[in-house]
């Protein structure tokens, strides 16, 4: 069975151990790429969660766990002042597989995310 992987700051995480996911506390973005390499080279791993709080600090990071894991590699929004870097990657992701962007261009406006 294909272990799930919570990648982040811990006060974030630990809330997707009691799911069954194992965590991988990463508090700086500078030691996000060798979490995510030990991550690619385990092939047990089917999926990897990483805060986007780490995450748009460390995209080439992510794009190296890419190209070396077959695991799905998704970036989870925050409470922390999202920057929207996960619905970002998802329409690049959808757009690279498809061949057309389906959710549109134009990033996120101040009306569509309400009022902060």
């Amino acid at each position: 069975m294909a272990k799930a992987v919570a990648v982040g700051e811990k006060h974030l995480i630990l809330g997707f151990k009691g799911v069954g996911f194992e965590i991988v506390v990463v508090e700086e973005a500078n030691r996000l790429s060798q979490a995510l390499a030990l991550l690619a080279a385990d092939t047990e791993v089917g999926l990897v969660l990483v805060t986007e709080s780490l995450a748009e600090k460390a995209l080439l990071a992510l794009e190296e766990f890419r190209e070396k894991s077959a695991a799905i590699l998704t970036v989870i929004p925050t409470h922390e002042e999202s920057r929207h870097t996960s619905f970002a990657q998802m329409r690049k992701v959808i757009e690279r597989s498809m061949g057309l962007d389906l959710l549109g261009k134009e990033g996120f406006t101040q009306t569509e995310r309400g009022s902060e």
